[in-house]
């Protein structure tokens, strides 16, 4: 791994560096280390019941602190306030939800045996894990990591993304105002190299990563050489299958909203919309409608000039391949990082779009004449993350999203959310899951726990 980009504060919309902020010494990861393995030992004893009301003090922290948190979102990486207050209640759910139904899912689960005497699996911690955390969502994507392992008696140290360092440390600052022990949240501006240190140190015993897919082939190795557990969400390329409507119209609302999202830099996001040829027309029509009419200055930055560049490549790719481009698509000057949504048509095989995630405000709209290759098209891709089917046949829809290839598909939802869903992916969108019930079984010891008669 290569050593890191500098920690710093540049806002989007300007393209100016706000702050910077000192990468972590070797000392300061060697005290990290030392801090959460020593708060290991005690907190994992500390009754679940109490580890509860400290997770419920961070939640409730959480959205005393929105505003303040999505205004450093919105300078950090350029989500709207709006959207930066949401993601700050979506902490708060979360939290609330790992701290009221941890206990039970923590619980022992008892075991029918044969032979005799009574068995039990418990759920145990397992030590200091080290998560490595997007910027896209710099709030939310911490508390999903951070909520079941505080709850479960695991400690952390956090290693944030390069460009939401004020994120970083005002995430910190809430778990110590909230009474989460000295070294059992620790924040730390690593280098790659030193991400490799905290993976291999005998003191860690897993590490979460959500990010692109190299980023995941790197740490899923450093955990495999070091035999470290690993979970890693690592985006997708989402199919969103529209097979009919009584509601053209109504159908691009929702699935414009949806793509722009974050401007349209979330991982579940649903990349590919994949339509039936006797609505597409007038599907396209609608979403053109929609760019056309949003006016320059109204919408969000991309996260930055960088991600605004490679996603006008890819668009440039396809257009120059055949592809037709209904509306937007505009890059602005630099080094303002502003890309106009886009309607991109025509996306074929040998064209970047059709294989590359886009993480940004682009509808790639597909035309397809049948169910079956609706759902061909779904499933041709590398990435498993979500995805949507649509249908006024209930039925009709259900069978088709029960054979998308995915860790996660919705009927007639974008998607279907909340702090009790799991979420997760399969293929190359990674391996494991966070929030619901399974968020909790990652990182735990299933210790067989048995008693003779």
């Amino acid at each position: 791994m290569s050593t890191s980009p500098s920690y710093q504060v540049t806002d989007p919309a300007t393209g100016k560096v706000v702050e910077t902020f000192e990468p972590a010494t070797d000392a300061d990861v060697e005290a990290a280390l030392t801090a959460a393995a020593a708060a290991y030992t005690t907190w994992k004893d500390v009754p679940i019941t109490r580890r509860a009301e400290i997770v419920s003090k961070v939640g409730a922290l959480f959205a005393e602190r929105a505003d303040e948190l999505a205004a450093i979102a919105a300078q950090e990486m350029g989500k709207p306030v709006s959207e930066g207050v949401e993601e700050v209640e979506f902490c708060q759910a979360i939290f609330d939800y790992f701290a009221t139904e941890g206990p039970t899912l923590a619980a022992d689960q008892p075991i029918k045996t044969f032979a005799g005497g009574k068995a039990v699996v418990q759920k145990l911690p397992i030590g200091v894990l080290l998560g490595i955390m997007p910027w896209n969502f710099p709030f939310y994507q911490i508390a999903r990591f951070a909520a079941p392992n505080l709850m479960l008696g695991n400690t952390i140290i956090l290693k944030h993304a390069e460009s939401v360092p004020r994120s970083a440390l005002a995430v910190e600052q809430i778990m110590k105002d909230a009474g989460v022990p000295e070294g059992a949240y620790v924040n730390v501006f690593a280098t790659h190299e030193q991400i490799e240190t905290i993976i291999a140190d005998p003191r860690v015993q897993g590490v979460s990563l959500t990010g692109s897919e190299r980023a995941g082939a790197i740490v899923a190795s450093l955990a495999g050489k070091n035999l470290k557990k690993c979970v890693l969400e690592l985006g997708g390329s989402d199919p969103y299958v529209i097979l009919d409507s009584d509601d053209v119209a109504e159908a691009a609302e929702t699935a414009w909203g949806t793509r722009l999202y974050n401007m349209g830099q979330a991982c579940n996001s649903n990349k590919r919309m994949i339509v039936m040829d006797d609505i597409f027309d007038d599907f396209v029509s609608e979403l053109t409608r929609k760019a056309l009419a949003i006016e320059p200055g109204s919408f969000a930055p991309m996260s930055s000039r960088a991600a605004a560049e490679t996603l006008a490549a890819q668009v440039e790719d396809a257009v120059s391949k055949g592809a037709t481009l209904h509306a937007g698509g505009v890059l602005s000057d630099g080094p303002a990082a502003y890309y106009s949504p886009a309607v991109l048509t025509g996306i074929t095989p040998d064209m970047r779009a059709y294989r590359e995630e886009l993480f940004g405000p682009v509808a790639v709209v597909y035309k397809v004449g049948s169910d079956e290759e609706a759902l061909e098209l779904a499933n041709d891709t590398q990435y498993g993350l979500g995805g949507a089917v649509f249908s006024t046949d209930v039925d009709r829809a259900t069978s088709m999203a029960s054979r998308l290839e995915t860790g996660m598909a919705n009927v007639n939802t974008p998607a279907g959310e909340g702090a009790e869903v799991p979420f997760g992916g399969v293929k190359r969108s990674g391996f494991g899951r966070e929030l619901g019930p399974l968020g909790m079984d990652e990182f735990v010891n299933k210790r067989m726990f048995f008693v003779a008669d």
